[in-house]
């Protein structure tokens, strides 16, 4: 029987690469949504793991941000286009945002998703310590973030994954 450690260092890193490499191909490409806990604005709480068997949209924003603010007609509208088909959105408020600033915000614009405000930083600590609005993340039927972004997406080439994942089995 051969032990592992009789083989040089570089063969091992090789060998462990090509280990994660093919994990990795396996999956997709895909790690998995951490899990998280959003409170919405009504007080109601939603988790990454009572998400999955939809594809969905966390979207960390803020009141005094301007491409949040710009960004965000073009997620409502996002939002309506594929909801009948089981897409939804996650809009979570950073927790620097002030509560009634958010919630006037989401009432004045009658945003149809999901608002949560992240008061403890939980959330977006979880979502990598998120520090810059916006910061999205494009997650799978599975649970398994597809694609994150930094600022506004470009929303012709988001759609078209949307579509796409919506089509894929659960």
């Amino acid at each position: 029987m051969t032990r592992i450690a009789s083989f040089s260092p570089k063969w091992r890193a090789t060998a462990a690469l090509a280990a994660v490499v093919l994990l990795a191909a396996c999956s997709g490409g895909r790690e998995p949504a951490p899990p998280a806990t959003f409170t919405l604005l009504d007080g109601a709480k939603v988790s990454t793991d009572s998400m999955k068997g939809k594809v969905y949209i966390v979207n960390f924003w803020a009141t005094s941000c301007d491409t949040c603010v710009k960004e965000m007609p073009q997620v409502v509208d996002t939002y309506q286009r594929y909801a009948p088909r089981g897409f939804d959105v996650v809009a979570v408020a950073m927790n620097y945002d002030a509560p009634s600033y958010v919630v006037n915000y989401a009432e004045t614009r009658k945003l149809p998703f999901k608002v949560a405000i992240d008061n403890t930083g939980a959330a977006s600590k979880a979502f990598g310590d998120i520090k810059v609005t916006p910061s999205s993340f494009l997650v799978d039927k599975q649970g398994r973030i597809v694609k994150r972004w930094v600022g506004e997406p470009d929303f012709d080439k988001l759609h078209g994954e949307i579509d796409a994942l919506l089509k894929e089995h659960a």
